[in-house]
């Protein structure tokens, strides 16, 4: 098991940045994936970035690329989501997820919720125009 604790969500103006952590704590070594999701009222969860392995091969979606930048502490058992330039199409709810140890990763495989076993509470980002 793998527990999953976001925070670091807030209210930022348009042009923004906020600084997303997800504190992984349990088997964490069993975790070659994660992922940062994010769901706005009304609409589908989408996938938003994901780092895989030890290299840390980074995955993101069209939307977020350029602005939003996902890292890892290993040490620390720890993914940040750095978002900057933020815009008001941006708020929603942002979860962590971790995945079960994967051999290999695709980026349609990597922003899929289906890829995913753990899952964390959620944070809210809120940004106003």
């Amino acid at each position: 098991q793998v527990q999953l604790v976001e925070s670091g969500g807030g209210s930022v103006q348009a042009g923004g940045s906020l600084r997303l952590s997800c504190a992984a704590s349990g088997d964490t070594y069993s975790s070659n994936c994660m992922g940062w999701f994010r769901q706005a009222p009304g609409k589908e969860r989408e996938g938003v970035a994901a780092i895989y392995g030890s290299s840390g091969v980074t995955y993101y979606a069209d939307s977020v690329k350029g602005r939003f930048t996902i890292s890892q502490d290993r040490a620390k058992n720890t993914v940040y989501l750095q978002m900057s330039s933020l815009k008001p199409e941006d708020t929603a709810m942002y979860y962590c997820a971790a995945n079960r140890r994967s051999s290999s990763m695709t980026i349609i495989r990597a922003l899929s919720g289906l890829t995913y076993d753990y899952w964390g509470q959620g944070t809210q980002v809120t940004v106003s125009s």
